[in-house]
Order: structure tokens, then sequence, then C-alpha cells
């Protein structure tokens, strides 16, 4: 990981990310995988970077959205308990997945499907925002289906157990990310910077030395290589019935996590992997979180719910003023 951590828009929620454009460098943004993507770039080159990168999230949306009747991975989870052939690219996003769920210990589990229903989050989330929905009609189910599935290499086939179905979460958004901004890099276009929903990286730094990139608790940092991504409760709520419910699920109850923080901002070399580690710290909590963050060797930094900071070793401590 660069000595310099990165950063990004604390909010997962379809909005535009809040970071100020260097000079030289346009802009482009547009709703995708159930968020904000935005593309930037030098402006000779911004319409090349944003029709790129565009083209990419429409195909990753298509296979795995799971808003999506249409999607694979949609197919894959009416198919549970038959072996179902899949592309090359729902192959590498779901063993991806599993070797993050494997790495973490099930804390990441791309196998939440039904839980996410039960809570009620069945439709984009522009869809249930802002009403009340109706109490959930079955018990909490904990995670850990993933370890039940099995693949076919030779067939790049797929078999969920019954009763399974996958949701890979953030780790999608994470994963194309890195594949938008390889893919710039491989057309010369850089510095450029890829965002999702506050899931970013960028492949350079523009004349003025950084990309200056707002983190929850209202501060800017400056990002200068690598990839940022931020958890939190604060932004995808809603109630279901008289429960307020939010989007990151604790695969050890089914239940959405109850944790003492809102937001956990993690940098690391790829923005898949860091979408992952901020994701398990926020579900850990502050102190179990922060050992796990010390433990990997990863810079972070966590937002309790009082408005307080803490940070792990290579977080910079002052904000970026330029």
């Amino acid at each position: 990981m660069s000595a310099h951590p990165t950063a990004a828009s604390p909010s997962p929620a379809p909005v535009h990310p809040n970071y100020r454009l260097p000079a030289g460098i346009g802009r482009a943004a547009w709703p995708a995988m159930g968020t904000t993507v935005v593309v930037c770039a030098p402006t000779e080159r911004l319409a090349e970077a944003a029709s790129q990168t565009r083209e990419l999230f429409a195909i990753w949306e298509q296979a795995l959205s799971r808003f999506r009747d249409d999607s694979e991975l949609a197919q894959v989870n009416q198919q549970a308990g038959h072996s179902v052939p899949v592309s090359a690219l729902f192959w590498d996003v779901l063993t991806t997945a599993l070797a993050a769920a494997r790495a973490t210990d099930g804390l990441y589990d791309p196998t939440l499907g039904r839980q996410m229903l039960r809570i009620g989050y069945d439709r984009t989330f522009a869809a249930i925002a802002g009403g009340i929905l109706a109490g959930p009609t079955a018990r909490p189910l904990a995670g850990g289906g993933w370890q039940g599935m099995r693949l076919d290499p030779a067939a790049r086939a797929v078999t969920l157990p019954v009763g399974v179905a996958l949701d890979f979460g953030g780790i999608a958004k994470g994963m194309a990310v890195d594949a938008a901004l390889a893919a710039l890099t491989a057309a010369g276009i850089a510095p450029a910077l890829v965002n999702a929903g506050g899931d970013l990286a960028a492949n350079g730094t523009p004349e003025a030395g950084s990309w200056s990139v707002a983190v929850p608790g209202d501060r800017m940092i400056a990002l200068y290589a690598g990839a940022l991504a931020t958890s939190g409760t604060d932004r995808r709520r809603w109630q279901q019935g008289a429960t307020p419910r939010h989007h990151l699920i604790d695969p050890r109850t089914g239940e959405p996590v109850v944790t003492d923080v809102v937001a956990v901002t993690v940098a690391a070399p790829r923005c898949a992997q860091a979408e992952v580690a901020a994701k398990v710290a926020l579900i850990l909590g502050e102190r179990a979180g922060r050992a796990w963050l010390r433990q990997h060797h990863l810079a972070g930094q966590c937002l309790r719910e009082n408005g307080e900071l803490w940070a792990t070793a290579g977080w910079p401590a002052k904000e970026d003023q330029s």
C-alpha cells in the first residue's frame, strides 16, 4: 500500500461524491449499480474515459444486479440446487468473493440475498427510501451459505445450496472500480479517478500533487495512489414496520449489524480489498475493528456515533488544505 492513504465520499447512497477537482481535470457522473458512478480525467480525454467506464459498469450491472430479473446473478439464484454455467466475469467476482469470505472467517458473506429480502431490501434503495415497509414474515437466518456452494472450475459452473441466494454487495462495486481504472490505465488515460458511491481508486496524481477527497467526519484528505472505500450505517436506512433498518447485514445474526460506529473508511491497494476491509471493521465494532485493521496492516478511520474519530497507523493526522 502506498505510504499516502486514499480518500473517498462517506456515503454509499446514490449521491454525488464530494471532492475538489484539480485544474485540468473534468468530471462525468451517471447512475449505475444502485449508486452514482463518477469518473475524473484530463478534460481532453474525459469523454473517452466516461464512455469506457460507463460501458464497463453497464456490463457489470447486467451480470451482477439482484434487482434485475434478467441478470446472471438472478438466474443463478433462481436455480439454487442445480449446476449453472456462468460467464468469466461472474466466475471472477464469485471466486474473489469466496476468497474474501474465507479470509474474513465469514464476516464478509456473499450469500446474504435471502437476509436482504427479509428486511425489505428487495428493490433498489431509491424505491424503498422514505416509505414504511411491512414487517418481516420470517425469523432471522444467520449467514454462512457460501460454505455449502459447489464450484466446477472445468465447466465454470456453480451450484448454490437450496435456500441460499447470492448478493455480492460492495465487493462487486469495488471490483468494477478496479476494472474500470485498469482499462483507463491501459488506454493511457491518467491521471484518472473512478468512484462508485464512495468506493474509489486513482491511477496517478494531477499536477496539483494529489486528489482532495472528503471522508466521514467532515474531513478532506489527500489521495496520492491506490484505493479507498467507506462502509457506513448512516445512509441507506428505512423503516420496516416499527423497526429501523439499514443495509449492512451481520452474517452472524442475519440482522442489520448493531455497532458502536457509524462509518469506517479503509485505504488499500485495490478498491475491492478496501471495501471488504471497511465492512468487516464496521461489523466488528470500534475495538475489535481497529485491532483487525492493525493485524492486516491497513490504514483506516472510524467515525463514532458521538462524532469522534479514531485512526490506525498510516492514516493522515491532518486535513488536506489544498
